[in-house]
């Protein structure tokens, strides 16, 4: 069944797609509480191959470590779910791929793992262009695992919209 809520995904995704496409640019996504749904969608393209390179879903330390190069003290030191590992993810993200342009997302979906400071539904979205400096936001939602999670993708996709041009 197709939703209104997927509607928007496939929107944004097409509209993100148009724009990568006009402006020679290359995506690479490094996800973690999303475990590659922006890649998905960004694949549901048709002619995505034009400007999709790769997707890394680095849900472990190890992975995030492994395919990304996040440090093992930024993660004993802030934890996954933070402004410090999203940085270092998206950045990663660019020395590990041929893109030109990098989304990451690292967050609690639920719906357990929350904590005081880091409740469920906290999530942090970096967004970073090659040679250029990282930008990172944090995100509060509301809502299941699956909204999160979806809420996570069209914020992430939004974010590379205002990256691009």
């Amino acid at each position: 069944m197709h939703t209104p809520a997927d509607a928007e995904l496939e929107a944004l995704a097409h509209a993100t797609g148009a724009t990568l496409l006009a402006n020679r640019q290359m995506l690479v996504t490094a996800e973690s509480c999303t475990g590659g749904w922006i890649a998905k969608c960004m694949t549901d393209v048709p002619g995505s191959s034009a400007w999709f390179d790769c997707g890394m879903a680095a849900y472990s330390y190890e992975a995030k470590q492994a395919l990304l190069g996040v440090r093992p003290q930024t993660l004993e030191t802030h934890g996954a779910v933070s402004r410090e590992c999203v940085v270092e993810m998206v950045s990663g993200a660019l020395v590990h791929s041929g893109a030109t342009v990098a989304v990451a997302v690292t967050g609690i979906a639920g719906p357990g793992g929350g904590s005081d400071d880091k409740p469920v539904g906290t999530v942090w979205i970096g967004w970073k262009r090659r040679g250029g400096y990282a930008r990172a936001e944090i995100f509060h939602f509301e809502g299941s695992r699956d909204a999160v999670r979806r809420k996570t993708v069209a914020a992430a996709l939004r974010g590379l919209e205002q990256l691009i041009p």
